[in-house]
């Protein structure tokens, strides 16, 4: 009777929204980068029995740490993808293309490195070499596009609002995954990891990969301290944002063809800024130890982001 005369009985209780968590629904992608650490280990076994390399232009090492990178890229990516905020539609488009883009660059990392023939440059090869480099090429570039639709979805309010801290290190992590594809094509369009003197494209290509473990490690652990979510997410800015900094001077190192284990002020930069980016991690890991796990949820919905 109350509510047919318009007056409220007393203050409207809400159920909280259901957690979304890492991985939920992911299994598929989730497998594919357990392969990639099963194949790894199906090299290691190889090179001790035959050796590495493989005549005229394989390499089987650099296939098992092609194939434990891969892996590691698809199990990250199958943690963050419930974040996405994607439609169940997007998701399934996602998370098939990805699936299939990623059993051909297995099967061309292994096959081909295994029958002696660099899977990327097909120098001398036969029609089917040619035709597996230069498909090789266009899973690379598929790859790209479909990570950057995804990278979209992440800084949209609705993937903000599910777990507010993982996604604001998530963002910060796909910027860096972004560095990272671009080394890529920088690796591509020269031909070789090397640049300048003793550049080595490798690094940034590979430290920009491993933003999208270590930020959001650092906002799992802030997720489970004491502080106010206003603190852990400044904590959160200061890994995500000393990460990035620390990848830029990578960057620039290597673009003006220096090494990066030589002691000169971008590579000390570098290594300064990553390891406050590690710091902040420490400092979220002993506030989780110290104080246990966090009784206030961060309200997006109340506070603006970030």
């Amino acid at each position: 009777m109350i509510r047919n005369l318009g007056v409220e009985a007393g203050p409207q209780w809400e159920e909280p929204a259901k957690k979304v968590r890492l991985f939920q629904g992911e299994g598929l992608l989730a497998s594919l980068g357990i392969l990639g650490f099963v194949l790894a280990a199906v090299c290691v076994v190889w090179m001790l029995l035959y050796g590495g390399e493989v005549a005229p232009n394989g390499d089987v090492s650099k296939a098992a740490s092609f194939n434990a990178a891969l892996g590691i890229f698809l199990l990250s990516t199958a943690a963050i993808l419930p974040l996405s905020a994607m439609s169940a539609r997007g998701k399934a488009i996602f998370r098939w293309s990805y699936a299939f883009l990623s059993m051909y660059s297995y099967f061309a990392e292994n096959v081909q490195n295994m029958r002696g023939m660099n899977p990327r440059f097909a120098e001398g090869g036969t029609v089917f070499d040619i035709a597996v480099a230069a498909g090789f090429g266009l899973v690379a570039m598929l790859l790209i596009v479909f990570y950057c639709v995804l990278a979209i979805t992440f800084f949209r309010s609705r993937s903000y609002k599910l777990r507010p801290e993982l996604v604001l290190a998530i963002r910060y992590a796909i910027m860096a995954v972004l560095l990272s594809f671009a080394a890529g094509i920088w690796i591509s369009l020269t031909g070789s990891r090397m640049t300048g003197g003793n550049g080595n494209i490798i690094w940034l290509h590979g430290l920009g990969f491993h933003a999208i473990q270590a930020v959001p490690l650092v906002a799992w652990l802030s997720e489970r301290t004491r502080l106010r979510p206003q603190a852990r997410r400044k904590w959160v800015h200061v890994a995500g944002a000393a990460y990035l900094l620390g990848l830029f001077e990578v960057g620039w190192q290597t673009w003006i063809g220096g090494a990066m284990l030589e002691w000169s002020p971008l590579p000390l930069l570098a290594l300064f800024f990553f390891l406050l980016s590690l710091g902040a991690g420490c400092y979220m890991f002993w506030q989780f130890a110290a104080g246990g796990k966090s009784t206030e949820v961060s309200s997006p919905s109340l506070e603006r982001e970030g």
